[in-house]
């Protein structure tokens, strides 16, 4: 059997996300996983939670071999500054970045298999004057693509036209041309990579109630519905578009295989 290498970045030095991957760390895993970060921060976090993890250095070109709880691999990063838990400091947020950006190339050139990210804070890596509104697009600037966020839960698959965009430029965002190319993204990934044969996926509108018929906004009428009528008529199964407060009711989601709202927090907390 094939074991797959997952790459995990802790996030944010003085946040949660050590404490996590010590903590996943205390059990087996049919695959490897190599952390991504400063093994001292670990080590110290480590000490502070009183936990007992044999920390190793990680050599991505070995073959794979399972986790194996009590056991932690990483690639070295070193910090800027000694971190101080619940303390941010923009001298770290370089520190992220590189993270990030070694998961991906570790990903890119087929060393790992997927990347798996603790939690970062958006606000001081931008005090750092680092331009980033968060994984999702920084993933897709550095492998050249162009970013289709979906979340998956057990029964439940939300993914998104536009991400981390404030609310007032959202509806600019929301193109035609944007549209008819994530829902035909959302569509190829559902058939290759989900084995859905036939995808049948329901579109959120953007305004109340998904415009009245134009009484509480136009974007349905003049942008979302023209989208969807032409890929209809390329075949897509799609339904909208529909009020957020509707789309996610238990008769339509029985019913599709995604739910795309049309940005972040229409969709999201539904998850």
């Amino acid at each position: 059997m094939h074991i797959r290498k997952i790459a995990i970045t802790p996030g944010e030095p003085a946040g949660i996300g050590p404490d996590i991957c010590l903590q996943i760390c205390n059990q087996d895993w049919p695959c490897e996983l190599i952390f991504i970060a400063d093994p001292d921060l670990l080590q110290r976090r480590a000490d502070q939670l009183g936990l007992n993890i044999d920390i190793q250095i990680a050599d991505p070109n070995h073959a794979a071999i399972t986790q194996t709880a009590g056991t932690l691999k990483v690639l070295p990063v070193k910090l800027s500054r000694q971190e101080n838990p619940g303390k941010l400091d923009t001298r770290n947020a370089r520190y992220v970045i590189e993270t990030l950006r070694i998961a991906a190339q570790l990903c890119m050139d087929k060393t790992c298999d997927a990347v798996v990210t603790g939690p970062v804070q958006k606000s001081i890596i931008n005090q750092a004057n680092i331009p980033f509104s968060g994984h999702t697009e920084f993933f897709a600037e550095v492998c050249g693509g162009f970013p289709v966020m979906m979340l998956t839960a057990t029964k439940l698959k939300v993914a998104l036209a536009t991400t981390h965009l404030p609310l007032k430029d959202v509806s600019q965002a929301i193109t035609r041309p944007l549209l008819e190319k994530i829902i035909s993204i959302l569509h190829h990934d559902l058939q290759k990579k989900f084995s859905i044969q036939s995808p049948r996926i329901a579109v959120c509108g953007l305004n109340p109630h998904a415009g009245e018929n134009g009484h509480l906004g136009l974007e349905e009428l003049e942008t979302i519905i023209p989208a969807l009528d032409a890929l209809r008529e390329k075949g897509l199964k799609l339904t909208g578009p529909l009020p957020a407060d509707t789309a996610f009711n238990p008769p339509i989601l029985k019913n599709h295989d995604v739910v795309l709202a049309m940005y972040h927090d229409q969709g999201l907390p539904t998850l």
